[in-house]
């Protein structure tokens, strides 16, 4: 049976938006990160399922990245998603952002680290182990102190994530750094992850939140009061 996936990865400080039919991306359109999630999405969903000739209704259901990532972004496009897949009766699956990034190493690699900054001196942190039947998690996404990361990093194994970026200068030479443009998400990970993922349930859809371990900015500003 033919399935038509609507693809959203908004974890970053712009968004990846997809459309897939029978397994593979017809089309990807990456929004500028100066504009709001909000006030491009929508038009874009629209032009992507009318070059298709879709309905919302003609569509399988829909995958979005839960984070960790940018709070802003993550909530708008979760509350797309799940908006749209309420609305039309549609499948929702909940992709993490980090086992996306994980399907992008190198295909020499056998262990990957993949790192976010949580700021204040703060890591996301997950390491991922390939298998026969592909990348899996070795433990829970979970948030650390950047030095204690830092000093108990294994040798040779591979880093990735958009926290690389930043902490390129402190991550031991022992470790072999994933290339630049696959540390982030792309589109056609999201869609391979979502693939093996079982859809949520109406329950689990109305309670799905950001994968998201502290509050944002102003929360954590507002503690500190």
């Amino acid at each position: 049976m033919s399935e038509s996936w609507l693809i959203l990865e908004t974890s970053g400080r712009g968004a990846r938006i997809g459309l897939a039919r029978d397994g593979v991306l017809r089309h990807k359109v990456e929004l500028d990160a100066a504009r709001r999630h909000a006030r491009e999405m929508i038009p874009t969903i629209e032009a992507m399922l009318k070059a298709e000739s879709l309905k919302p209704t003609d569509l399988t259901g829909v995958m979005a990245s839960r984070g960790p990532g940018s709070y802003t972004g993550l909530r708008v496009g979760l509350a797309t998603a799940k908006a749209l897949a309420y609305a039309t009766g549609r499948q929702l699956r909940a992709v993490n952002t980090f086992a996306a990034i994980a399907e992008q190493a190198p295909a020499e690699a056998e262990h990957v680290w993949v790192v976010a900054d949580a700021l204040q001196k703060q890591v996301y942190i997950q390491r991922f182990d390939r298998t026969a039947s592909g990348w899996v998690p070795f433990q829970e996404l979970c948030i650390g102190a950047v030095d204690e990361w830092l000093n108990w990093l294994p040798a040779g194994v591979h880093v990735s994530g958009p926290g690389v970026a930043v902490y390129a200068n402190n991550i031991p030479q022992s470790c072999l750094l994933v290339p630049e443009a696959d540390r982030e998400p792309q589109i056609e990970s999201v869609l391979k992850v979502g693939l093996r993922l079982p859809p949520l349930s109406k329950e689990e859809l109305f309670s799905l939140e950001p994968l998201y371990m502290r509050g944002s900015s102003a929360e954590e500003k507002a503690k500190q009061v």
